[in-house]
């Protein structure tokens, strides 16, 4: 009967946003995909992780390990619900351990749960899916929710629906939350008190930069840096964000001409538009792939055009900029650059890591800024200030020491709940 309700509910709220999700074609993609399960796919008592926002799936990745090392030869997969997450998975375990979830409806969800016969389901943060919870429960198959938390938003709307949502809740096994306030909201929504564990956000872990293996000492003399120059890296900048860098630059270098600009966009096939930027501001630009081979020139402005190498130019900052944070795209992985000691400054637009983006704030380890006023602003102090400069990268790192060890605490609590049989 629940299921029914469910499915109910989804074709209600699907009819609502089927408009929106011809107007994005890619999310169409995404949505269409999940109709279709797997051909010739049946698979023997895996642990199954179901995440979906793209911090969700990053987060996967020390789990998968810990996973790996506390139940050795068992099969993990990892389900995920768009393309782009879908590749990040890849890039976690082999592609044929990474699936598209279908659709939340119960024939589907049914049938996908017969093919997988899973041993384990172990959900991110806050996916409560209610066909996949509700299937996956009458197979008596443990369900443990990790790095839980549930945000103001989400708890009002959830809070609307709780008499919906209660029956879920009763159905998973454990749940490992990140914070108090997390575990108080999970009560009020009708949780049982035994079943919640605060464990902390599984975000900080990790590697440390000692372990990451990157050789960096060179990319100084490769990029033609002397030993006064200084570099500001913007990391995973996006549309409206790098005319903002550029104008706020041009600025900064006439009170500090020895300050240089490394802009790398979250999607490398824009820097044609970058540099057609660049040349409006007047500024020499070079691809970081040309450096190599033109020599004895001068460029102010760097463009990395390149993907996987972001970590090697953070690793030489003197200051970065962490984009998707000046436009309302959510911004990028602050952890990065706080690994290398790095004072990191961030737009208002934080929200795909919310929570970790108000605790480096809290700990004086990151600069929010609101416009281009408030960024020139604030370069203009760390490079006027180094010691704030070094005390703001000491704290950003320290910060990730403090929240070490998240992920043995979930996979401590695991093994208490399931065996491995």
């Amino acid at each position: 009967m629940m299921c029914l309700i469910y499915d109910l509910i989804f074709f209600i709220v699907g009819f609502f946003y089927l408009p929106y999700y011809l107007f994005k074609k890619k999310s169409l993609k995404d949505f269409l995909v999940r109709f279709i399960l797997p051909r010739d796919f049946y698979l023997d008592r895996p642990l199954w992780i179901h995440a979906v926002s793209l911090g969700e799936v990053m987060a996967v990745r020390p789990l998968v390990r810990g996973l790996k090392e506390l139940f050795p030869g068992r099969r993990i997969i990892l389900t995920t619900i768009t393309s782009t997450g879908k590749k990040i998975a890849e890039s976690i375990l082999p592609k044929e351990d990474t699936y598209y979830l279908p659709l939340d409806l119960s024939f589907l969800m049914r049938s996908f749960i017969s093919k997988i016969n899973p041993s384990l389901l172990i959900l991110l943060e806050t996916e409560l899916w209610p066909n996949l919870i509700l299937s996956v429960k009458q197979k008596n198959i443990p369900i443990i929710l990790v790095n839980g938390r549930i945000s103001l938003f989400s708890f009002k709307g959830y809070m609307m629906v709780r008499w919906l949502l209660k029956p879920l809740l009763k159905r998973i096994d454990l749940f490992l939350v990140q914070t108090e306030l997390d575990r108080e909201r999970f009560l009020k929504l009708g949780t049982d008190k035994t079943k919640i564990k605060i464990t902390g956000n599984m975000k900080f872990d990790i590697k440390d930069f000692a372990d990451l293996k990157i050789d960096y000492t060179d990319y100084r003399k490769i990029l033609g840096l002397s030993s006064k120059e200084k570099l500001l890296v913007a990391g995973s900048t996006h549309p409206g964000e790098e005319k903002i860098l550029i104008e706020v630059y041009t600025k900064l270098k006439n009170k500090f001409p020895l300050l240089n600009l490394l802009i790398a966009p979250r999607h490398p096939q824009r820097v044609i538009e970058i540099e057609k930027l660049a040349k409006e501001f007047g500024l020499n630009s070079i691809r970081i792939s040309q450096v190599s081979s033109i020599l004895n020139t001068y460029y102010s402005l760097l463009i990395l055009d390149t993907i996987g190498q972001l970590m090697n130019y953070y690793a030489l900052a003197d200051i970065v900029f962490v984009g998707g944070s000046l436009v309302k795209i959510g911004g990028h992985n602050i952890l990065e650059p706080a690994l290398f000691k790095k004072p990191i400054i961030f737009g208002p637009y934080m929200f795909n890591f919310k929570d970790i983006s108000e605790e480096f704030l809290r700990e004086n380890a990151a600069i929010k800024v609101d416009n281009s006023e408030e960024l020139y602003v604030k370069i203009e102090e760390l490079l006027s200030e180094p010691k704030k400069a070094v005390l703001l990268g000491e704290n950003a790192y320290n910060l990730i020491q403090k929240n070490k060890g998240i992920t043995e605490k979930n996979l401590a609590w695991i093994s208490s709940i399931f065996s491995g049989t």
